[in-house]
């Protein structure tokens, strides 16, 4: 493709209609494989006169080295000469582009060098070290930006070898120029100190400098920093108490360069305080007070919350630490901080208002979620539980005089003083929780707060109220109560509230129903007595109608048509309730299916439409399991959806919508339905298993076609087989996929008819063959065991050993020898080991070749082996160079694939109720053996097999109440 092809491609039309752009993308995917596409893109970015051009090129240009720079299962998407002419040219572009530009670049980098930096990058530092040189404080500020998405990654990356090299290499390179950055723009800024436009340039470069800070301290104390800590933290703190007007802003949302930046010293603080607080030790009281000064005379505007809140976690870090302990002690201090840091950051302001009503999305993410936004009210949250490590009774008393103040307040008039109870429970909670997890809510509470009082006196009187529409956040509040304490509240009371909850499911409030539609999921995934749900369907039954109805009609309600709350809420109530659903599914299917094809349109809430399919999922099974004939109204019900999403090739739903028919195909009993038998010629199709994401769905899917129809596809569509066994070899070449091709195998293997497959048998081993030659996995020679040996126990062992001599003359004897006797000890999983078991104990006993010829000396050896699989531990040992191989990690923009947990398929025994015990068969399998070939069984045990395996035999034989002769 030429320059002037690809600028027509973003230039005609110019203001594409939506019809175009899938047509737009779909040729820009088949032409990214071509030698010099990324050298075209970076040439359009370069050299293109308009700017909307050169916006696109870097988006798709970052886009697509996301997608393919990595090399997986030895596929290079890149050619070597494009990828050095990249890395060659991708600094200088970036530094000499404008800053749209140079963040997208500064992404592709980063992406790059993630991949390749140190080992096949080794310059990009040095490169990027002296551009510092330059003076020019865009290209300054862009490497700074480029090495902190590079190096922001050791902030929660595992410790280990490869890491600390990587880090002390920077640090060696980079340590000291950015040290020498970091005093010299501080020098320009006093110089500058009236120049505007030239310190909002070098304020984002201290901001950056001290986000650079963060990440190369965060594993370790570096020597560098600790020889040069006084030169940063002096700065540090000098900075913390800098007061530029000039750099104040009049937007009250917007934080400033100036908030950014003392945020990130806050948080710089605080990681010294809490990981090297020996080193830090002489500098803690300077930062505490001065952080302490910033607190308490900074505004309640939004655009100081990130630097309120961080600087709240920096007291909270200090005051958990045994060695800070005294600077907290004084009841005073105590006093003090409680009242002018704690309880004015937990007051509801009016932007928490405005968020609760015309931003509920965002309020939701941040309270409930406890999401990456640092809030004021979480960190007032964090900084009482750190207080209470130590102090738990003087700051339970202190808060007790200002709960009853803020309570007796609201009762003097609820209407105007709400806000005061919405303070006080707020404080009650931070309070009383000591651990908290998803699962559970709080799991450990202080005890001098009485939790279940609180919620008689103050909770319930909220969600009794007869208008659920009055007072929102108070009734928001008191359900997020209920979740928070569901496993300290006495059961009776979380019965009380489930009523009140489902009414609440009707408010016209976002945050409120959604509240009621979470603390309702919660209830009802708490376990009682023998594991069984807290809540029973009985206890239920006399609010199920209500229930199910309130939650669909709260899809309804403006701006939750696809709450992910909700959603969930339907499908754990279907979870709890089973078969009490049944009588209501024929309406809800209808409900859940017109919503399905509402979100094919443009699937945007991917959690949303997971619990979307789950619902689908529970309906079918509970169903079905109920009557299993009602299979085909619900295909009736979801094959015009289904057609409709494969047809318009919804890459989100694909995988969904082939979970869900697999589940209904594995329902029927009968042959299979000709319904299905049209759709299976498009499966085979190579562009469907180009996405990752439709492998394991696809897989699954076509075994159920063989497990249901495996006859009626050799007799009605035996030239499709070929397809078939192409998906296999396909997905056999791959490290990543290999498992699902041994899935599929071994479905052909267990269902088709043998006469069906007999001319392809050959070539499936030889393929396995090349594999094994060619890149030797563990987890493939496990399935590799496992398919020869169900070979064997559908084949016969004769059979297995002909057609291995067949491909090459005593090959049998080699895979018996290098990959059978030493390998299948890693053999995992009950039904993979007892496959194995089944397929050796045939091999030793009922394939004469074993017994009469050279093969013979491997007789014993493989006995032992049996025995160990056995007996001995799994080895689960896997070499250092594999240990990526089964982390699936998918780089771009692919639709990854979601297992739909009630979609579950049931673990499938292939050979099922014909052996109950394969030791008994081991036994009973010798036994017959030796009444063959008398004495000779008993002479080979004596000679070759060692004692300990011996006496297991032994205990073998008697259990089968057989012997040898």
């Amino acid at each position: 493709m030429s320059l002037g092809e690809k600028k027509t491609l973003y230039t005609s039309p110019r203001r594409p209609s939506l019809n175009n752009i899938p047509q737009a993308e779909k040729f820009l995917e088949s032409v990214e494989g071509n030698q010099n596409y990324p050298i075209l893109l970076l040439t359009v970015l370069e050299k293109s006169q308009d700017e909307v051009i050169r916006v696109c090129a870097a988006v798709t240009f970052k886009n697509y080295i996301k997608r393919n720079w990595r090399i997986e299962d030895e596929l290079n998407k890149i050619s070597d000469p494009d990828r050095t002419a990249i890395k060659a040219n991708i600094v200088n572009l970036m530094l000499s582009s404008p800053e749209q530009i140079q963040k997208q670049l500064s992404d592709a980098i980063s992406i790059i060098g993630r991949e390749d930096f140190p080992q096949k990058w080794p310059d990009l530092l040095t490169e990027m070290v002296t551009r510092f040189q330059s003076g020019d404080f865009h290209v300054i500020n862009g490497i700074l930006r480029t090495a902190h998405s590079l190096f922001k990654r050791y902030r929660h990356e595992f410790k280990s070898n490869e890491l600390w090299s990587e880090i002390k290499l920077v640090l060696d390179t980079f340590a000291q120029p950015l040290t020498e950055l970091f005093k010299a723009t501080i020098d320009l800024c006093q110089t500058h100190a009236t120049d505007i436009n030239a310190l909002k340039v070098l304020f984002s470069s201290l901001a950056l400098i001290s986000k650079l800070f963060y990440s190369l301290n965060f594993q370790d104390l570096p020597e560098f920093f600790e020889d040069n800590m006084e030169t940063w933290m002096t700065n540090f703190h000098n900075l913390l108490t800098l007061d530029n007007k000039l750099l104040q802003t009049d937007d009250e949302e917007e934080a400033g360069l100036l908030e950014l930046l003392k945020s990130q010293i806050c948080d710089n603080a605080a990681l010294y305080a809490q990981k090297y607080d020996e080193e830090f030790q002489p500098y803690l009281p300077r930062f505490v007070t001065v952080i302490w000064n910033l607190l308490v005379t900074t505004g309640q505007e939004v655009k100081y919350d990130l630097l309120v809140s961080n600087a709240i976690q920096f007291l909270a870090s200090v005051c958990e630490r045994p060695h800070y302990k005294h600077l907290f002690e004084d009841q005073n201090v105590l006093t003090s901080i409680c009242e002018k840091v704690i309880v004015p950051n937990m007051e509801f302001r009016s932007a928490d208002e405005e968020a609760f009503e015309d931003n509920s999305e965002e309020y939701i993410i941040r309270d409930l979620e406890g999401s990456d936004i640092d809030t004021r009210r979480r960190a007032a949250c964090d900084l009482v539980r750190g207080l209470c490590k130590f102090f738990e009774g003087p700051v339970t008393g202190i808060f007790s005089g200002y709960v009853n103040s803020m309570l007796t307040e609201y009762a003097k008039n609820p209407g105007v003083n709400w806000k005061h109870k919405d303070a006080a429970i707020y404080l009650v909670t931070s309070l009383a929780s000591k651990a908290q997890t998803q699962k559970h809510g709080i799991t450990q509470a202080n005890e001098l707060v009485n939790l279940s009082e609180f919620f008689v006196n103050h909770i319930l009187v909220d969600l009794k109220s007869p208008n659920v529409n009055e007072f929102p956040v108070l009734k928001a509040d008191a359900i997020k109560y209920v979740m928070t304490f569901r496993s300290q509240l006495p059961k009776e009371q979380l019965l009380e509230a489930v009523p009140l909850l489902v009414a609440h499911l009707q408010a016209e409030s976002i945050v409120q129903h959604t509240y009621a539609a979470h603390a309702l999921e919660r209830l009802f995934t708490m376990r009682g007595a023998n594991n069984a749900t807290l809540i029973t369907p009985t206890e239920m039954a006399p609010f199920t109608e209500q229930l199910l109805n309130n939650l669909f009609k709260s899809l309804a309600i403006p701006g939750s048509s696809e709450n992910e709350y909700i959603m969930k809420a339907i499908m754990r109530s279907f979870s709890l309730l089973q078969e009490a659903i049944v009588p209501y599914i024929p309406t809800l299917i209808g409900q859940l299916t017109h919503k399905l094809l509402l979100v094919s349109k443009n699937p945007s809430k991917p959690h949303f439409n997971h619990y979307l399919f789950e619902s689908l999922c529970l309906s079918i099974r509970i169903t079905c399991k109920a009557n299993p004939d009602t299979v085909d109204s619900f295909e009736e019900a979801l094959f015009p959806v289904f057609t409709e999403i494969l047809q318009n090739d919804v890459q989100e739903f694909v995988p969904y919508v082939f979970q869900v028919m697999s589940l209904l195909l594995e329902i029927h009993t009968s042959s299979i339905p000709s319904s299905y038998m049209a759709l299976f010629p498009h499966l085979l199709q190579p562009a469907l298993w180009e996405r990752t994401g439709n492998i394991p769905p696809l897989v699954r899917l076509l075994q159920a076609y063989l497990e249901k129809g495996a006859a009626t596809i050799a007799s009605t569509a035996a030239d499709k087989i070929p397809g078939l066994l192409g998906v296999f070899q396909k997905l056999i070449a791959s490290k990543a996929n290999d498992h699902q091709g041994f899935y599929l195998l071994n479905s052909i293997v267990e269902h088709m008819p043998p006469d069906s497959i007999t001319q392809y048998r050959k070539q499936i081993f030889i393929l396995l063959f090349q594999r094994l030659q060619s890149s030797k996995t563990t987890k493939f020679v496990k399935s590799f065991l496992v398919f020869i040996n169900l070979y064997c126990v559908k084949y016969g062992a004769i059979a297995l050993q002909e057609i291995f001599d067949d491909i090459q003359p005593k090959m049998f004897g080699m895979v018996v020898e290098k990959i059978i006797i030493p390998e299948v000890q890693k053999v995992s999983g009950q039904v993979e080991k007892k496959i194995c078991a089944v397929g050796i104990t045939k091999i030793l006993t009922e394939c004469p070749a074993l017994m009469d010829t050279e093969y013979t000396k491997l007789w014993t050896p493989l006995l032992q082996a049996l025995i160990g699989l056995f007996e001995l531990p799994e080895d689960d040992s896997i070499p250092d160079d594999e240990h990526f191989i089964d982390i699936e990690d998918t780089p771009g923009y692919q639709t990854a694939f979601s297992q739909l947990a009630f979609a579950g398929k049931k673990e499938h025994d292939p050979i099922g109720d014909a052996v109950s015990n394969p030791k008994i068969l081991l036994a009973q399998s010798l036994h017959k053996l030796s009444t063959a070939c008398p004495g000779r069984v008993p002479s080979m045990l004596s000679t070759s097999l060692p004692a300990e395996a011996l006496q297991f035999l032994q205990g073998y034989l008697q259990a089968a109440t057989v012997q040898l002769l």
